[in-house]
């Protein structure tokens, strides 16, 4: 039965989500039903985790709203998503960040760097660079 709702599920995978981690800084654009109207709301802030896998894979991003936590959690492949944009992707080294919770202020930061894949794709001619000098 697992395998059926596995090939069902597959033609409503999105194949457009950019990959993203577990502190990345990313904007998601969640449509928003009004009356009548739909609209695209902005949700900016650190994805603290990413868990599941296939149709009923999910996101928590944590923002600080007028001094407020605010934390959501989105379904990955959810039509009400828009689009995810990776604004920066920051050094971590846990897959869950819930101890940011707790913190404020300059020690909620994370480390700008991310991992060296990152690095090479924004930067292709100083990634050749580097091969150039290593052989």
């Amino acid at each position: 039965m697992n395998a059926i709702v596995e090939k069902i599920g597959q033609a409503h995978l999105r194949k457009d989500l950019p990959p993203f981690r577990p502190g990345d800084q990313v904007r998601v654009d969640v449509k928003i039903v009004e009356g009548q109207s739909e609209r695209v709301q902005a949700f900016e802030g650190v994805v603290l985790r990413a868990r599941g896998h296939g149709i009923s894979a999910t996101f928590t991003v944590r923002k600080i709203s007028f001094g407020v936590g605010v934390e959501r959690t989105f379904p990955l492949h959810s039509p009400r998503i828009d689009n995810i944009t990776v604004l920066r992707s920051q050094k971590v080294r846990r897959a869950k960040l819930y101890y940011l919770r707790d913190l404020s202020g300059k020690s909620a930061r994370l480390e700008t760097g991310g991992n060296a894949q990152d690095q090479a794709a924004a930067k292709p001619e100083a990634a050749e660079a580097a091969k150039v000098t290593a052989n």
